[in-house]
């Protein structure tokens, strides 16, 4: 789901319809299902968020919203740095941890007014109990791709983590302002060069030699990049300590490395010709719906399926091979960016483009998919 999605609206049957959403506390998870509750809300809804005092979403952006915080009963130790090596952990506590105030907060709600139902990530396994006990209907959202669920479908409950691989100057958090004088630079120069957007999302991690190979490839690529390197993102370090020497010299002015950037805003700019990424699925439809061909990396959990469909059923990017020295990574980027290749992946991605967006035009079929989603709510 992203900011593509239809803006028709239709009266609603009660003023009184309330719909409870409870995101789980991933930045992959929270962003689709306030994207849902937007939705939803240009539907005559009214919204009412449950979210956890752990990684809360930023409330100020949605005033049209209620939100209602309840304990996670994490302590800084345990929340301080959440990743890979940590995420299953943390999702296994708040599945047991979240149960009584979640089940308090929904009572007391339900005291108050009538909820039509309950909208929950599909994560938040202990959320179908709770609905059951209070009677109240549950929805779940599934923020992975839905090539996902046969795949898993097909091994046996139980193989340990097959999908899963191997994987100088401090600059501000990145700014609409930041990203036009980039632009503004490509469109001095002609309008001829493309940029390579980089960003492995929020919870990835790389090694300090990873971080070093990665950071030679795109010096090597002589391409013009942004890339978006997470604090804490690589181990042993807070930020770019572990940059290999002379790099920002030998890259100069062709790059610039943030702690953040609006990443949909970002792939939105025409200046942008290719997305490298670790193809979380939220980064991955993002890249569609802009028609930005990508460069993957995935790391685990849904993102090889993700990038298996990118590569080899749409054909809108390349895979890099974990084995690939840092001299290869730049060959590769350099094709994807200035090659025939590349320029056939950028036709094939504004093509499935156009097609994503007919999709969500009155009468296609994501358009027609949240209309009955409405209606099947409406009808409870």
């Amino acid at each position: 789901m992203n900011n593509h999605e239809p803006v028709a609206t239709v009266e609603p049957q009660s003023n009184n319809r309330r719909l409870v959403l409870f995101p789980l506390p991933f930045q992959g998870h929270i962003n689709p299902m306030l994207q849902l509750a937007n939705i939803l809300h240009t539907k005559g809804f009214k919204i009412i968020i449950i979210h956890t005092d752990f990684n809360s979403p930023n409330q100020s952006n949605y005033p049209q919203f209620t939100f209602v915080s309840i304990s996670a009963g994490l302590s800084k130790s345990k929340d301080g740095s959440l990743n890979l090596d940590t995420s299953n952990y943390v999702i296994n506590f708040l599945n047991k941890s979240c149960i009584e105030p979640f089940t308090v907060c929904m009572a007391k709600l339900l005291e108050l007014e009538p909820v039509t139902c309950l909208i929950s990530d599909a994560i938040w396994h202990f959320t179908q109990s709770v609905a059951d006990s209070l009677k109240l209907k549950r929805i779940v959202l599934r923020t992975s791709s839905m090539s996902c669920i046969p795949v898993y479908a097909a091994f046996v409950l139980g193989e340990k983590s097959y999908f899963k691989t191997t994987i100088k100057e401090e600059l501000e958090l990145m700014t609409e302002k930041d990203i036009e004088e980039i632009h503004k630079d490509r469109s001095e120069k002609g309008n001829k060069e493309l940029i390579l957007y980089v960003s492995f999302g929020s919870i990835a991690q790389m090694s300090e030699a990873e971080f070093s190979d990665m950071a030679w490839g795109l010096a090597n690529s002589k391409q013009r990049f942004l890339w978006v390197v997470r604090p804490g993102s690589i181990y042993g370090s807070q930020w770019l300590e572990s940059l290999p020497k002379g790099f920002m010299e030998e890259v100069g002015e062709r790059g610039r490395i943030v702690k953040w950037a609006p990443q949909q805003e970002v792939l939105a700019h025409q200046a942008i010709g290719c997305f490298w990424t670790h193809n979380g699925w939220n980064s991955t439809l993002e890249s569609i719906c802009e028609g930005v061909p990508m460069i993957c990396s995935p790391c685990s959990y849904d993102q090889p399926i993700n990038a298996r469909y990118v590569t080899d059923v749409w054909k809108i990017g390349a895979m890099l091979d974990e084995e690939m020295n840092w001299e290869q990574t730049g060959i590769a980027i350099k094709k994807v960016i200035t090659g025939k290749e590349g320029s056939e992946m950028r036709q094939r991605s504004k093509s499935l483009q156009e097609k994503v967006n007919k999709s969500m035009q009155k009468g296609g079929s994501a358009y027609q998919s949240l209309e009955n989603l409405v209606d099947y709510i409406l009808s409870i």
